[in-house]
């Protein structure tokens, strides 16, 4: 497997992070919602050889166990940034827009990220802009029914609300959590959104995943 960082294969990687005790075998990351049985094989082969994972094999009851999550996110964070993510920019004036997109939105079609997402558990950056995921089968229909919904305006430059089409289609989503009523990605994806991200995305994830530790909550 060339990337394992790649859309589908990071399937597998949120899985094993979210849980690291788990003896994994192939078929856990098959199915409808999973990858095929090739990449599954070629992702945990490159694992290996990376020293993320320890494979036991024991014949029919062979397993693969995650062995390093610090280096795997760590080598993660120097893959992926969250300017991957392409962005629709627009402006509201409406100081209780997240109230407005909580009580106009299907919580389906969309979760929050950066400092809006993991403000709702640090209240660590002080800030009115507002970034979400849209999960949205036809984009630019969908979109324009949206923005009509929430008033949002197109400014020559610049807003205030930051619709992310995502680099990771297949997985952004895993794991997504409700905070205090809104969808928000999980810890894990606001970890990475955020450790790259300018300003002060790293100061930001550090706080997040002390928080976190604090509480006894694990970062995926």
């Amino acid at each position: 497997m060339k990337n394992i960082f790649a859309d589908k294969a990071t399937l597998i990687l949120r899985m094993m992070l979210k849980e690291p005790q788990r003896k994994w075998v192939v078929r856990d990351f098959t199915g409808q919602q999973g990858v095929s049985v090739g990449t599954a094989q070629s992702v945990l082969e490159t694992m290996a050889k990376k020293g993320y994972v320890e494979r036991i094999k024991k014949g029919p009851d062979s397993y693969t166990q995650l062995t390093n999550q610090e280096k795997l996110v760590s080598d993660w964070l120097k893959e992926y940034q969250c300017e991957l993510n392409e962005v629709d920019t627009y402006y509201s004036p409406d100081k209780y827009i997240l109230r407005k997109i909580k009580d106009s939105l299907d919580s389906a079609q969309y979760a929050l990220t950066l400092h809006t997402g993991a403000n709702l558990i640090t209240s660590f950056v002080r800030t009115e802009e507002v970034f979400m995921y849209m999960n949205l089968k036809e984009w630019n229909r969908e979109l324009m029914k949206i923005k009509q919904k929430l008033e949002l305006r197109e400014l020559v430059r610049g807003g205030n609300i930051h619709i992310l089409r995502p680099f990771y289609k297949n997985t952004v989503f895993f794991n997504a959590q409700k905070i205090k009523g809104y969808p928000v990605v999980s810890n894990l994806q606001l970890f990475i959104d955020l450790y790259n991200y300018q300003p002060r995305g790293r100061e930001h994830a550090e706080q997040l995943k002390s928080l976190l530790e604090d509480k006894g909550k694990r970062l995926a």
